[in-house]
């Protein structure tokens, strides 16, 4: 009688291979691990994502460690200057105030998947294209991955560890808070007569921010309005939406030309806890975050070396306990630590970006008045200005 080989369990499956899927794969590449990766989506279409992300300087040093930053093109934010619509107050947070040579960066969503999908190709790491997960069943030793794709028979895989790092949210779950905004973001290429000189512009309106981002020669906008404006600004010709863009704009930049606009709408989800039994959510699938301020990645990219950081302690603990024994890279207790590590960050992240979509967007005259206070504050105070900037860089604590 033939016994039947067991059936192999890889130490990490990550569902999605996206940018953060990527980048915890590319985190852990040297730490002897049983990586896969599976993601929905053909190879090209991930690095044609046609948006643009906001990098902080925390997460260019994050992108410098895995070895993508020489490769990926980006454009340099060396000033972002501040202002709300209808009222006084601005301020202007600058680079060289902290004595670096960018507060962040401005790359293409598919630039950066193609950097790290070649990393992860170089080092070997699988990639199961056209994959779908279909559903993970976790046990007291694996999580069990049901799996179907084109091109491939239904069938299951192993793992330690599920990271589920693509996909949205689903309302319905217990387990997810959401607020809808009421809001639907424009997003366009924007050319800008002069250059942009570096200097990014948030500007605050009663419908939402409106955010330039410098990109190339010209401009990333992101344009938040009502639905039923943005409807309205998506039926207008170029000329007529430049002309809608600049007058929220004023005389800051002279813009001289918009590429194709999308749109999309603008929902508040979160998962309450990131972890459960064998399995942890990442990026988009942990947190879904109004684009204001641009932290969406940042905290993302900041999850993934902490859950990176957290299972190679972990392994170096376990192996000096006991040589030579196999490593679980799903235990509760590994998974326990890196949700109390993230817990401040997290959620101090996503009440931040709330707060200030909440804040900004109206138009009451006493909260208008305070907004045009807190702006001048800012310019008038290094410390509290230096404050907020290391908190958009660095995360909830503010420091590197």
């Amino acid at each position: 009688m033939t016994e039947t080989a067991p059936e192999h369990v890889h130490d990490l499956l990550i569902v999605g291979a996206g940018p953060v899927g990527l980048a915890l794969a590319l985190a852990l590449k040297d730490a002897g691990l049983d990586i896969v990766l599976a993601d929905t989506r053909p190879r090209e279409a991930v690095t044609k994502d046609p948006r643009d992300l906001a990098l902080a300087h925390g997460t260019r040093l994050t992108l410098q460690r895995l070895g993508v930053r020489d490769t990926l093109p980006t454009t340099a934010i060396r000033h972002i200057h501040i202002s709300h619509q209808g009222g006084l107050g601005r301020t202007l947070i600058d680079a060289a105030e902290h004595e670096l040579p960018a507060l962040g960066y401005v790359a293409s969503a598919g630039a950066l998947a193609a950097a790290l999908r070649e990393a992860v190709d170089a080092a070997g790491i699988p990639v199961l294209d056209e994959t779908e997960v279909t559903h993970l069943a976790p046990g007291e030793d694996d999580v069990i991955a049901s799996l179907a794709g084109t091109g491939r028979p239904a069938g299951t895989l192993r793992a330690r560890l599920a990271a589920c790092a693509e996909g949205g949210l689903h309302a319905g779950d217990a387990n997810v808070v959401e607020h809808d905004y009421g809001q639907h973001a424009l997003i366009a290429d924007v050319q800008v007569a002069g250059g942009h000189r570096h200097t990014a512009f948030e500007r605050f309106t009663p419908q939402g921010p409106v955010a330039l981002l410098p990109k190339g020669q010209g401009y990333a906008l992101v344009h938040v309005a009502r639905p039923e404006t943005a409807e309205e600004l998506l039926a207008l010709d170029d000329t007529a939406y430049l002309a809608r863009l600049q007058a929220h704009i004023g005389g800051r930049a002279r813009l001289a030309g918009v590429g194709p606009r999308l749109r999309y709408p603008l929902v508040l989800r979160y998962r309450r806890s990131t972890i459960a039994p064998r399995t942890v959510w990442l990026g988009n699938a942990a947190q879904t975050l109004h684009p204001v301020a641009g932290q969406g990645f940042n905290l993302a990219l900041r999850d993934v070396w902490a859950l990176a950081e957290t299972l190679l302690s972990a392994r170096d603990e376990a192996e000096r306990q006991v040589p030579g024994a196999a490593f679980d890279a799903g235990a509760a207790r590994i998974l326990a630590a890196y949700a109390d590590a993230r817990g401040l960050d997290r959620l101090g992240t996503i009440r931040f970006t709330d707060t200030l979509v909440r804040v900004f967007s109206t138009d009451f005259a006493p909260l208008r008045h305070a907004r045009g206070a807190a702006l001048l504050a800012l310019d008038l105070l290094p410390p509290l200005r230096g404050f907020i900037a290391r908190r958009m860089m660095f995360g909830a604590r503010a420091w590197p």
